[in-house]
C-alpha cells in the first residue's frame, strides 16, 4: 500500500447540491419516511427509483418514482407499486424493504431482491418485472435471518449467483454468495467477505450496499460497515473488488471507509448516522456513477463519482482480502 495513500474523505463520492432529492413531502399520499431505493435507467432514458416507503403504522412497501434527469421533477406513482402480500406470502407480514434492482439480459426482465420481514425475522425474497407495474414473485429464497441481497446480472459457470448477508447463530454478519440453476433452489454457499473484529469501521457486521458495479478490473462491491459506538450504530461505506470470472474471490478490500454520514440530513432522522445505498445508475461512458442512498432512514439523497477513481483508490489503500486481520 502506498505510504502517500489519500484521505478517505477525499470526495470519491460528491453529494448533490439539491440533496435530499426525495422526502416524504414529495409523496402523493401520506407516509412517514422515504429511503433505501433500488435504481435503474429505463430504456426511455429515465431514472427509476423503487423506493422503500414506511407508512405511519410502521410497515414498509415499495413505490416507484421516475425522473428524466435523475435529480428533480420526479413523477411518483399515486399508490404503492409493490405491497406485502400476506395471504400468499406470510413472510411479508411485517413489510417489504430495501430493494435492489438488476436488469437481467437473459430473462429480459428486472430482478428485484428485497427483504421480507415477519415475526420470524428478515429474509430474502425475489420478484421479477418488466415494467414496475406488474410483478412475478419468486418468493422467499433465503430464510431468516438474511438480507442485503442482489443477483449478478449474468450466470457464473452456468448458474445464477446471489450475494446476501445471513447472520450466523454463532455470531458474525458476513457477506456470502450462493448459486442456483433456477432462481429458486440455492446452494454452494460461500463467504465472500468477513466482518472484521475489534475497533475497525466494519467490525462484526457488514452488508452489501447497491448491486455489484462492473469495472475494468472486476466487480466493484460497495458495502456498509456498522460500527457500534456509545452513541449507537454508525453506518459507513467501503469498497471491495471481486474477480469478474470467479466472483467468490475477493481481490482487494478497503481498510478505510470512503463515505460516511456528515450532513444534517444524514446524521439526524428516524435512525441517525446512516448512509445506506441500495441503487445506482451508470452514465453512457460506463464510468460516471450516480449513487442513490437512504439518509438517516428518512430521505433519499444522491452522490456522484467515477468507478475508475474508486478502483484506483481501492488499489492504493486496500489489502488483499486474505491478508486482512480479522
Amino acid at each position: 500500500m502506498s505510504t502517500q495513500a489519500r484521505d478517505p474523505r477525499q470526495r470519491l463520492l460528491r453529494r448533490h447540491s439539491d440533496n435530499p432529492v426525495l422526502t416524504a413531502r414529495h409523496w402523493p399520499y401520506f407516509v412517514n419516511t422515504i429511503f433505501n431505493a433500488g435504481a435503474t435507467r429505463l430504456p426511455s432514458g429515465e431514472t427509476l427509483l423503487l423506493c422503500r416507503v414506511e407508512d405511519c403504522a410502521g410497515r414498509s412497501h415499495l413505490c416507484a418514482a421516475r425522473s428524466a434527469n435523475g435529480v428533480s421533477d420526479w413523477a411518483i406513482d399515486p399508490k404503492p407499486a409493490f405491497e406485502p402480500s400476506v395471504e400468499r406470502y406470510p413472510e411479508e407480514a411485517w413489510g417489504v424493504e430495501d430493494p435492489r434492482v438488476v436488469w437481467m439480459p437473459e430473462l429480459g426482465q428486472y430482478a428485484i431482491t428485497y427483504t421480507c420481514y415477519s415475526p420470524a425475522g428478515p429474509g430474502v425474497s425475489l420478484a421479477l418485472t418488466g415494467d414496475f407495474k406488474t410483478f412475478e414473485r419468486v418468493g422467499n429464497v433465503m430464510p431468516p435471518e438474511d438480507k442485503d441481497a442482489t443477483l449478478l446480472p449474468e450466470r457464473v459457470d452456468g448458474r445464477w449467483a446471489m450475494i446476501h448477508r445471513p447472520v450466523s447463530p454463532m455470531g458474525g454478519a458476513h457477506i456470502w454468495m450462493s448459486f442456483s440453476p433456477d432462481l429458486t433452489h440455492w446452494g454452494d454457499h460461500t463467504i465472500v467477505l468477513r466482518a472484521r473484529r475489534g475497533p475497525w469501521w466494519d467490525a462484526n457486521k457488514i452488508g452489501l450496499s447497491p448491486p455489484l458495479i462492473p469495472s475494468h478490473e472486476g466487480w466493484l462491491l460497495m458495502y456498509h460497515g456498522v460500527k457500534q459506538t456509545p452513541a449507537g450504530c454508525l453506518y459507513r461505506i467501503g469498497l471491495a473488488l471481486l474477480d469478474r470470472d470467479k466472483p467468490t474471490r475477493c481481490l482487494l478490500r478497503s481498510n478505510r471507509w470512503m463515505f460516511g454520514p456528515e450532513t444534517e440530513y444524514e446524521r439526524t432522522g428516524d435512525v441517525g448516522d446512516v448512509v445506506f445505498p441500495c441503487g445506482y445508475t451508470l452514465g453512457d461512458d460506463g464510468d460516471t456513477l450516480r449513487l442513490y442512498y437512504g439518509a438517516a432512514d428518512t430521505c433519499i439523497a444522491l452522490a456522484t463519482g467515477s468507478v475508475r477513481e474508486m478502483v484506483d483508490w481501492l488499489k492504493e489503500v486496500g489489502t488483499p482480502s486474505d491478508a486482512v486481520d480479522t
